[in-house]
Formats: structure tokens, sequence, C-alpha cells
């Protein structure tokens, strides 16, 4: 297939590529560079360095590689910015994606798969959540995330595009952008490499479904090669295992000083300190993967040691190319 990936420059969107590029599809990827890297992007992939918010430079990118599918990962993805600017992540996250649709209706796209949250979009659930848990989003990056799920499924009623939404929880991994607002394995990782203190917002006692990006990165070329029997459908992505912040800290803290500690045995990371709360923090966030599993075929893989270890390893290279 001819695949375009939005935001195939950044974190998980790379990740996606590089599968994909395995499976020997052809590949475009479309990202602004604005969290993305192009080095993420191998050489002979075509790369665009357009914005999806920018409707000319979408439509001549889509008329030129007509593809026949589409990955959406391109997105404004911090809940705490969606709170200070609702607007921009509307304009990014809702319009940006109604300018992929259409222009995929426009070349004859046949199937469409959307990275949507499956975290933002229930809210607390103490117990996994399936698919059919009613949305609950309290942030405007959950809104746009949820209103678009609601234009898939409108643009496949009303064009018969295959549409799938994937319901991210908290994913971690290489490459992972730790600058800003990026998730806490990427912040940690960085700051005990360099041996500087780490902080956690509050008690720490917050949940999370920790899930390794190879593994979402297959679950997206999954839904993009899978025959589908709706014309759209939602799935989770998780592993239905909670782990609080406090913990996820402590084996970051272990991993992190037994890696340092090969070529230093005196080294010492200091141990995470509290901070104040951070305000609309969920208390848990956990979902099923039932789903997903019966219908596609997907489980995660990575164990969360695993892939601590994994995410480590490659934070550390970039710590010492830098220095």
């Amino acid at each position: 297939m001819r695949i375009l990936v939005t935001g195939g420059a950044g974190f998980i969107g790379s990740h996606i590529v590089d599968q994909l590029l395995a499976d020997q599809h052809e590949i475009a990827v479309l990202d602004n560079l604005s969290t993305g890297f192009r080095h993420n992007v191998p050489i002979d992939v075509r790369f665009e360095q357009a914005d999806v918010r920018d409707r000319d430079a979408v439509r001549r990118v889509f008329a030129d590689f007509r593809p026949d599918a589409i990955c959406h990962q391109a997105a404004q993805m911090s809940v705490s910015r969606s709170v200070r600017e609702p607007s921009h992540d509307a304009d990014v996250n809702v319009m940006g994606l109604l300018n992929v649709l259409e222009q995929s209706v426009a070349v004859g796209v046949k199937r469409f798969v959307f990275a949507s949250s499956g975290g933002v979009l229930y809210g607390d659930v103490f117990a996994p959540a399936d698919e059919s848990h009613p949305a609950q989003p309290i942030s405007p990056y959950g809104i746009s995330k949820w209103v678009g799920e609601q234009y898939l499924q409108f643009f496949a009623r009303e064009h018969g595009l295959q549409t799938v939404a994937l319901r991210y929880a908290n994913v971690f991994g290489p490459r992972q952008n730790p600058h800003g607002e990026a998730g806490v394995v990427a912040i940690f990782c960085q700051r005990m490499l360099r041996r500087e203190e780490t902080t956690i917002n509050g008690d720490g006692k917050f949940d999370r479904d920790y899930v390794f990006v190879t593994d979402v990165a297959q679950a997206n070329v999954m839904a993009l090669q899978h025959n589908p029997t709706a014309t759209f459908d939602a799935f989770n992505v998780g592993t239905a295992i909670a782990t609080d912040v406090n913990v996820l800290a402590s084996e970051l803290h272990r991993t992190c000083t037994a890696i340092l500690g090969r070529t230093d045995a005196t080294v010492t990371i200091p141990q995470p300190v509290h901070g104040p709360d951070r305000p609309g923090d969920l208390r848990s966030s956990i979902v099923s993967f039932g789903k997903i599993n019966t219908k596609l075929g997907w489980k995660p893989e990575m164990q969360i040691t695993e892939g601590l270890v994994e995410t480590v390893e490659w934070f550390r290279i970039q710590t010492d190319s830098n220095h």
C-alpha cells in the first residue's frame, strides 16, 4: 500500500514508519517538525515538511502522492497546553484532522487510522475500561480527540471511508521528546541520567497504563492492514496493567543506576522528591485490550521492566552523544 503517515517524524509516528517499511509498504511522511525530528525518518523515505493546518500544503501532498491509506498521528498532544490554549488545540486536532480527512476523500483513500486517546476519553477508571465505557473528556485535548472520532464516523457514513480510532494508553519508549510537557518516563530518564533531581507531582499515587511504543506501532500496522467489518471502529491500545508513578520512578531510578554503574561504580542519582499536585491529574487510567486482541489479534508484547531498560539505554546514548 501507499501510506501517508502524518506526524511521521515524531515519537510514535517514526516507529510506525519503521514497521511499515519492514512490511515493504511505500511510505510518505508529512510533519511540521514542531516536536518531531527529521533524523527520525529514514533518508530514503519521502518527507514533506508541512503543517496539517495548511490546507493548500496538505492538498498538494495528497494530489502528488495519492495514498491508499492514512495513518494520522499529527497532533497537539499536551493536555496542559490544551487547557491554556484551547483554540490552538482545536486548530491542530480538529481543523488539521478535517484537512486530512477531506483530502483523503478527494483522492480516493480507502482506509484511515487515527491516533486517539484512552486516558483522556474515559476519565478516572479504577479497572480496565473497555471501548463501551462512556466518554467523559474533561480537557480540551480530550474533547478534541472525542470530536475527532465523531468526524471519523461522519466520513465513514457519508463517504464510505474505512476509519479506525486507536485509543492509546500512556505510551513510552525510545525517541520520546523529553522537553516541554512530555511523558514522565522521558523526563525522568533524561534527568536521572544527568544525575539531576526528579520531582513527582503530589503523592505520586496515580495509576497509569504504560504501553511500549513498538507495540503501539504494531497496533497501527495491524489496523491499516486488516479488512474491517465496519466502516468505523475504535480500539484501546494498552496493557490493562496499572503502575503508579512512585513505583515507576523507583524502577527508573534502579535501572538508570544499574546502567550508569557499568562504567562508574560510584555513581549516585538523587532519589525522586515530591512536589505539589498538578491540577486535573486523573487518579487512575487503565484500558482493556480485549477488543483489539479479538478482532485484530494484537496484544502488548513488551513488559514494562524490559521497556524501561530499552528506553534508558536509548536516552543514555543520546546523553553521551551530546557531551
